[in-house]
Parts: structure tokens; C-alpha cells; sequence
């Protein structure tokens, strides 16, 4: 079965209660991700979310539900051009 005929097309949400508990729907894969920063990839565009703490707890890839937890200080979605650059950040701070 082909997996964006798995995920539903265009259904994307973000469910955050008090900061701390984050689901997110309709990601097609996680690029990068650390206590700080998460980078995934929706069928919306690619998305980030900041913060403190943050844990993966379950990614669901046929469904492409992703719950994460710690304290959310931000999140955005940048065009693809800017996804190189994130990443850069990321591995460039990975290894300081």
C-alpha cells in the first residue's frame, strides 16, 4: 500500500494542551529532531517546533500522527528553501 494513499491528503492539524502535550497529523516524516527541535515534514510543508525538553512518544506512520511532549515555545512552517538551512543549524549544533 503506498503511503500517501495511507495518510489522508491535506488533513493536517496541531493539538496542543498546556504547552506541554503536542500531536500533530498528516506528517509524512520527522527530518530531524532533538530535545529543542523538531523538524517534520506535513502535507501541509515542512514544519518546526521549538521548545524545552521535547520527547518523541509515538509516531504512527501509516496514519502520520506524531505526539511529542515538553514545553512548546514556538512553532512555524518554512518553504523548502529554508529546510536546508534548518537543518545545517541543527547538525551544526549537534556538533559544537
Amino acid at each position: 500500500m503506498d503511503k500517501d494513499h495511507t495518510i489522508n491528503n491535506y488533513n493536517h492539524s496541531i493539538n496542543i494542551l498546556e504547552r506541554k502535550n503536542i500531536l500533530v497529523t498528516g506528517v509524512k516524516k520527522i527530518e530531524s529532531f532533538d530535545d529543542e527541535e523538531f523538524l517534520m515534514e506535513t502535507v501541509m510543508g515542512f514544519l518546526v517546533l521549538k521548545g524545552e525538553g521535547l520527547e518523541l512518544l509515538k509516531m504512527d506512520t501509516l496514519q502520520g500522527n506524531v505526539s511529542i511532549k515538553g514545553f512548546l515555545k514556538s512553532f512555524s512552517y518554512v518553504d523548502d528553501a529554508n529546510k536546508k538551512d534548518k537543518e545545517n543549524n541543527i547538525i551544526s549544533r549537534l556538533f559544537k
